[in-house]
């Protein structure tokens, strides 16, 4: 199969993996009896990265990790600066307490501390399991905040229940899906690395990264256009944790560590969109239009910048 074709077969067949996966291990979990705010904050929030996490993992097993270093770099990039500044365009998001003074400092934590363990130019399978462990704190921390103060919006959106057939169904449709499309997908992305003689960074900075982002990016401008503005919020923040802590943490762990070969101004880049959001949701508690344009001007130059002045 052309390895273009493939990466499309891939990305279609893992978004749809991801959505059954979403509605039927939700149905499911509903079902066991959690609430639907903790199913949001765990099985909903965890699903919708479940591309990224999948084709991290099937890099690192293919002896390919830099390209779920770069995956995580790049989803990062397009979460924060193309996905918001694109919705922000469509129509200013206005942005709630527990975004300002809760979200977007630990995602600024968590954004420098993975930046300082990236730049040594190796990250360990024992700092892999650090970032997990914190992830899994986080997402603990929250759930007991969440269930003290049930009528605040944490930008989760859960799925209609179902019955069990169906859900059980959904679940494992979703989790070959997940599995079958990460396959072709990586497989299709390290070949045109090849054939292109590109670096494995590079590709997933890019190619992989905006690819594995389509689902957040989809989800934000629907969630936008309803008036919705804290899932879309959420819905970026939240994906960029999971990726620093989570992909991260677990590509690290089943590579038995990584070589990390990004270049300084790929790590400053993302510490720089990442700190930018802080005085952005703080001026006015809202991203206007005007701010929009300058978050997407500031991804389309550094993705001018990655195919002229470094690989051209």
């Amino acid at each position: 199969m052309p390895p273009a074709l493939s990466l499309i077969i891939g990305l279609a067949v893992l978004t749809l993996g991801a959505e059954l996966l979403v509605r039927g291990a939700s149905a499911l979990a509903l079902r066991l009896g959690l609430t639907p705010l903790v199913v949001g904050l765990t099985v909903v929030a965890f699903g919708t990265s479940a591309p990224e996490l999948v084709v991290s993992l099937q890099a690192a097993q293919r002896g390919s990790a830099e390209i779920a270093v770069g995956n995580v770099v790049g989803s990062n990039l397009c979460n924060l600066a193309l996905i918001l500044g694109i919705c922000a365009l469509i129509r200013p998001l206005t942005t709630n307490r527990a975004v300002i003074w809760r979200e977007v400092p630990i995602l600024i934590g968590a954004t420098l501390v993975t930046t300082a363990v990236l730049a040594n130019g190796y990250i360990s399978a024992m700092e892999g399991m650090g970032l997990a462990t914190g992830l899994f704190i986080y997402t603990a921390v929250t759930i007991r905040q969440a269930r003290q103060d049930p009528d605040q919006n944490l930008g989760t959106d859960v799925p209609a229940a179902m019955g069990l057939p169906l859900a059980i169904t959904f679940t494992l449709l979703g989790l070959v899906g997940l599995l079958y499309g990460s396959d072709l997908f990586v497989a299709g992305a390290v070949e045109l690395a090849r054939l292109w003689g590109w670096s494995e960074a590079m590709i997933g900075l890019t190619i992989v990264a905006i690819g594995t982002s389509l689902p957040e990016l989809a989800i934000s401008v629907v969630a936008v256009k309803k008036g919705e503005n804290d899932v879309a919020i959420g819905n970026v923040v939240g994906s960029s944790l999971f990726n620093l802590l989570g992909i991260l943490g677990a590509a690290a762990i089943a590579a038995g560590g990584i070589v990390v070969t990004l270049q300084p101004f790929d790590l400053g880049m993302l510490v720089v969109i990442t700190l930018a959001l802080w005085p952005l949701v703080q001026t006015g508690h809202r991203i206007d239009r005007r701010e929009g344009g300058a978050l997407l001007f500031a991804y389309l130059a550094y993705a001018a910048w990655l195919f002229t002045a470094r690989y051209a």
